[in-house]
């Protein structure tokens, strides 16, 4: 594997930390993201998911690809299938990052989109990750800081994961065919509920946080009236059913095998994330 790696999203969460572990690995990166501007020692390049155009310009020397949705989309297989194409028509590697449990059904979109790429005959690797440890900032950021977690997730747990621990084992995964053709979910080291992570971080914070398990309904409402369109919120509310059924309290020791370091956990990301929890 000598050519370049396309990292999509690469400002984001999970892919500026990518970039970064690769990059300090000696790898030839290119950054794609709709701006195209350079991240972290990466190469930018000009990407739009939604433009077919953009494709072949992003893969221009490219052996290898990092590819995962774009945050807010609706449509999982429209996003990802024509991108997954242009790589496997070049015979790029794909490290695709689905989500925890899609494999549980064949009708799920993520799912179809898995099986798009397992056929297309290009080498690939799946991560399903776990909810992640961040979205206590990104996603319930406000309401941490307004006291209170309010969300449809019942009495459930989950594996919470830190998401530099999926960019490392994506990293890995990416600069090695030993794990090509498998799937891997991906957990934290152990299932937290939302009232203990709410617990931990009042704790940190100093200040009381509570967590208010939502109906569906009202959390759509909730998001919706915060701007998210009305399919998204739905489909960001479906999401917590595996979560109140117990789907996401199981737990793998994927990030150890594959990365050789124990996956962080929630209680040192709350502790080193505090001050951005408090506001």
């Amino acid at each position: 594997m000598s050519g370049k790696i396309l990292v999509l999203g690469a400002t984001g969460t999970i892919g500026k930390s990518l970039v970064a572990v690769l990059v300090a690995k000696g790898e030839s990166v290119k950054a794609a993201s709709r701006g195209g501007q350079a991240v972290g020692g990466a190469e930018g390049v000009a990407f739009d998911y939604g433009n077919p155009a953009t494709f072949a310009a992003a893969l221009d020397g490219v052996d290898r690809a990092f590819v995962l949705a774009p945050t807010g989309t609706e449509d999982v297989i429209a996003a990802l299938k024509p991108i997954i194409a242009a790589a496997a028509e070049r015979k790029v590697k794909v490290v695709l990052m689905t989500a925890w449990g899609v494999d549980a059904v064949d009708e799920i979109p993520y799912r179809q989109v898995e099986l798009f790429l397992i056929k297309s005959g290009t080498p690939y690797v799946i991560l399903r990750p776990n909810w992640f440890q961040d979205n206590f900032l990104t996603f319930w950021g406000h309401g941490v800081q307004a006291g209170a977690i309010a969300v449809p997730a019942g009495d459930g747990q989950s594996a919470f994961i830190d998401t530099r621990d999926i960019a490392d084992v994506a990293a890995a995964v990416l600069t090695t065919s030993a794990h090509d053709g498998a799937a891997y979910p991906l957990s934290g080291p152990r299932a937290i509920g939302y009232a203990e992570a709410a617990a931990l971080i009042s704790t940190a914070i100093g200040r009381p946080v509570a967590y208010k398990a939502s109906t569906d309904e009202a959390f759509i409402a909730m998001l919706t009236g915060a701007g998210v369109t009305p399919g998204y919120a739905a489909f960001l509310a479906s999401i917590f059913y595996p979560v109140r059924e117990g789907w996401t309290a199981a737990t793998t020791n994927y990030v150890a095998l594959i990365t050789a370091h124990k996956p962080r956990t929630l209680e040192a990301w709350i502790a080193e994330h505090a001050a951005a929890l408090k506001g």
